[in-house]
């Protein structure tokens, strides 16, 4: 799959919006990459962990880590193409994230942990940080789409598209100094 494949497909599935959006991250952008409308297609899906997992194919990984919502079906495909498990962390209601008992996380597992849109990197480090509670080895970090800009990892990161788009901190907005309405997302 094709770098500008990822944004053709966004696009194709009307999950590349336009307009004035605060972000999870609480800065504000012209874009916004709505991953469930791409995800929600499995041969799109599919073929996005196919290109993701392909980037950690000499990574020999136990298992696939996302944090939810976004991360969980992207850690599915990625796990299948890698013949590994599939995992994903939930918010624990004080800041952090945990791993519902149920999944398996053995002492000295190597893992991967994706995302589909990585800005600031928060949601990812806490579900990286909950597997590592765990015993779990962190080997890389792999997203959809890279929009952070400067965001440093300790891990190798690798993301199949970089959006080129301006992140703006709420007070110094120009979209918000114009009078463009503000779309929650």
């Amino acid at each position: 799959m094709m770098r500008m494949d990822i944004l053709e497909l966004y696009k194709k599935t009307g999950a590349f919006l336009e307009g004035h959006f605060v972000l999870r991250s609480g800065l504000h952008s012209p874009y916004f990459l709505q991953s469930t409308a791409l995800l929600q297609h499995p041969l799109y899906a599919e073929a996005v962990g196919e290109a993701l997992a392909r980037q950690f194919e000499d990574e020999r990984v136990d298992f696939v880590l996302g944090p939810a919502i976004g991360g969980v079906v992207l850690s599915f495909v990625t796990a299948k193409a890698l013949g590994a498990r599939a995992l994903f962390a939930e918010k624990d209601g004080q800041g952090g994230m945990f791993i519902r008992r149920g999944f398996t996380v053995n002492e000295g597992d190597r893992f991967i942990a994706v995302e589909d849109v990585v800005t600031t990197g928060e949601s990812v480090r806490k579900a990286i940080r909950a597997a590592q509670a765990l015993g779990a080895v962190p080997v890389g970090v792999g997203a959809i789409v890279n929009r952070g800009k400067g965001v440093g990892w300790e891990l190798p990161f690798r993301a199949l598209f970089t959006l080129e788009a301006p992140l703006y901190p709420p007070e110094a907005c120009p979209l918000c100094r114009a009078g463009v309405a503000l779309e929650e997302v």
